[in-house]
């Protein structure tokens, strides 16, 4: 489980980070990286579409991700926003494979983006 301090809550972080952050797709999930100058903790967070199952379904893939996103959390730089969209085929079967696949380019792309700036 993720700390509370470590968690996006609020909608208008959401929308930044889906609107204007760095982007990765999956064949099951998309991540989205908003980075800021801030020196605040990073924070994470969700959004698992209601095709991908009903309530329970959707709960146990939100925590089976925030497990992997625990142990990837240090990796994160400081004030960035990360969400993890989960889509219509979203399975808990590679569940922490994809997430880590998904933060290691997140994280290429953002190097690959502060080396050119």
């Amino acid at each position: 489980m993720l700390a509370k301090s470590a968690r996006l809550t609020e909608s208008g972080d959401f929308a930044r980070a889906t609107k204007s952050g760095i982007r990765y797709s999956s064949n099951n999930f998309v991540g989205y990286l908003y980075l800021t100058t801030l020196d605040d903790p990073a924070r994470a967070g969700l959004i698992i579409s209601k095709s991908v199952g009903g309530s329970v379904v959707r709960h146990r893939l939100a925590r089976k991700i925030r497990h992997c996103l625990r142990d990837h959390y240090n990796q994160l730089p400081k004030g960035s926003l990360l969400v993890i969209r989960g889509l219509n085929k979203s399975s808990e079967a590679d569940c922490a494979q994809e997430v880590s696949i998904i933060l290691q380019n997140l994280l290429r792309k953002a190097k690959d983006r502060a080396a050119t700036q």
